[in-house]
């Protein structure tokens, strides 16, 4: 281990330990001082918001902090990418996101961790707690499993289902695409597209990325086989044969060739330097395996310096960074109470993101992401996490779009009207 990772070791567990263990707690909404207060919060006070919930299930969001809530589940089997280790060790991971959670869109959300035999058990479980939340945040689950998961929770949940390294990477990720596309003067529609990696995020990504106007018969998806074409069928199961694309390339490098657009959502390295060289002109490179990217940004720009690029990685331009999304996506859902969150919820909220990213950008955010200047172009494509402006911004476009599908169970709130 080098000095700087044993440093950044170092403080992350001393971060984490100290002054207390972990980085949430349970902080209290009502005063609990006096006999009177203890009469009112529990028995036999207590009793008749019991009552009127027990009438009128609804009244759980009048009388709990039911409507501001979110549940954060892992089973632990696929932890950044550390790979399968386990629920118990994904409780950090979960954490962190009930921090952001609550740091960006004022969302009390608690981390549970399922340990369970068979798929069926995750989804029994979660469908057995689900009515405790307002909202529910899937996180580190790998695939295939991930896929039936989601789609059966949400069948079964009356409140969103959203599993966060499918959709949320795909919102940023796709924000920042368009946007960069759009930079070197081309549109999507027009683009050949080339997906490295064949898993969760690839998958959501490229569907979003097809549903957003990308082309499938430019469309070409790659993973540790090559590209996936109906001749190689003994590799084409789950989510993979709705990608068949038989337009010439079967490798790797055939598919390079002229591409507009690589996403990479795999591992390092996989891309190499004759790869990079025969792009298209004014090519596009989203490069987000973390922390080491499918090709090194350093590499791209001696080798191409036309290339717009984004990673996954907070010291280079461009980090695809979900915070960017989930707090604001469940802060507009549930602000309308929707009962899912669904395809143009997601549009809303990436359309957003493009819209914020062009906006002059404040002076304390320039200052907050410790750099001397953020203007919208080819190393600024989409915001900072710490502007302000994305709460009511990315969570107003997602509620209205709720309320436009007829997904809202309450009223459009007045600060999200245009």
């Amino acid at each position: 281990m080098s000095h700087d990772a044993k440093l950044l070791h170092d403080r992350a567990l001393a971060y984490h330990e100290n002054p207390v263990p972990g980085k949430i707690k349970i902080s209290l909404t009502k005063p609990a001082e006096t006999a009177d207060d203890l009469t009112l919060a529990y028995s036999p006070g207590v009793a008749a918001p019991v009552r009127e919930i027990a009438e009128n299930p609804d009244d759980a969001y009048r009388y709990t902090g039911k409507g501001n809530s979110v549940a954060i589940i892992s089973n632990g089997t696929a932890i950044l990418g550390l790979g399968n280790l386990g629920p118990l060790a994904s409780k950090p991971v979960m954490e962190g996101k009930a921090l952001l959670f609550n740091r960006f869109a004022g969302i009390d959300a608690i981390d549970i961790e399922v340990n369970h035999k068979t798929v069926e058990d995750f989804i029994t479980t979660v469908e057995c707690i689900a009515d405790t939340f307002g909202g529910i945040n899937l996180e580190d689950i790998k695939a295939p499993e991930c896929f039936e998961i989601e789609r059966e929770l949400v069948k079964r949940c009356k409140i969103p289902v959203f599993h966060d390294d499918q959709h949320g990477t795909a919102i940023v990720t796709t924000a920042g695409i368009l946007n960069a596309v759009e930079l070197q003067g081309k549109k999507i529609e027009d683009c050949k597209v080339v997906c490295v990696g064949a898993g969760a995020a690839g998958i959501a990504c490229s569907d979003f990325l097809i549903e957003c106007g990308a082309k499938k018969e430019n469309f070409f998806m790659v993973d540790r086989h090559g590209v996936i074409r109906s001749d190689r069928p003994q590799y084409n199961n789950g989510e993979k044969p709705r990608f068949i694309n038989d337009a010439g390339p079967k490798t790797l490098e055939d598919a390079m060739k002229d591409a507009d657009v690589l996403l990479g959502v795999s591992g390092p390295g996989l891309i190499d330097d004759e790869e990079v060289i025969h792009m298209a002109d004014k090519a596009v490179i989203f490069a987000c395996s973390n922390p080491d990217p499918e090709v090194d940004p350093d590499v791209v720009h001696k080798l191409r310096p036309d290339i717009i690029m984004g990673t996954g990685r907070s010291d280079y331009p461009n980090q695809i960074n979900n915070v960017l999304c989930f707090p604001f996506l469940f802060r507009g859902a549930l602000d309308v109470r929707a009962t899912c969150i669904n395809t143009e919820m997601m549009k809303a909220a990436m359309n957003a993101l493009r819209e914020v990213a062009k906006l002059p950008v404040p002076a304390e955010v320039v200052k907050a992401a410790q750099v001397d200047h953020l203007e919208y172009g080819r190393e600024y494509l989409i915001p900072k996490p710490m502007d302000s402006r994305l709460r009511d911004t990315v969570s107003g476009a997602v509620a209205r779009a709720a309320v436009a599908s007829g997904v809202n169970q309450i009223p459009l709130p007045e600060k999200y009207k245009i």
